[in-house]
């Protein structure tokens, strides 16, 4: 794929596909993402960078409906910004992570609803200066859209 992370030390690429990058704290065991340098649990100083598990559930979920504000590095204004869904997933033996859920808007009671399984993925953000795209980590259903329909009817 070729990713041009929007940060370093965030995600990467392996052969089965995008990881987050977590850190592990050697003293208590606690996992935190993104890295930090200090345990936020026993202040242990003594952190190990983990690749994180791809697949978890979604623990909840809401929609940004209005442009986010600086640092926010999008390439949309105002004017047309169409919104999109976030929220936080439970990554099993590791932390629940914050994130960009990709779905549609308009799906996302159902293609994200609480319990969900989804996979990390990188999703297109922006471009750079030299036009390259730049992106960010996401999370996206397990179960294509159409299964996932059919299973809930």
């Amino acid at each position: 794929m070729g990713l041009n992370p929007i940060a370093e030390n965030l995600f990467c690429e392996t052969d089965d596909g995008v990881h987050l990058i977590g850190g592990r704290c050697s003293d208590c065991a606690r996992v935190t993402f993104p890295a930090r340098a200090r345990c936020g649990h026993c202040h242990g100083t003594s952190i190990v960078d983990e690749l994180l598990p791809r697949r978890g559930t979604v623990w909840t979920w809401t929609t940004q409906s209005f442009l986010p504000k600086a640092p926010y590095a999008g390439p949309e204004t105002e004017d047309d910004f169409a919104g999109f869904v976030v929220g936080y997933v439970d990554l099993p033996g590791a932390c629940r992570v914050q994130a960009r859920l990709d779905v549609p808007v308009g799906q996302a009671a159902q293609r994200a609803a609480i319990g969900t399984e989804m996979e990390s993925v990188a999703i297109e953000f922006n471009v750079d200066e030299e036009g390259r795209p730049i992106h960010v980590y996401a999370f996206r259903p397990v179960t294509p859209a159409a299964a996932h329909q059919e299973a809930h009817q």
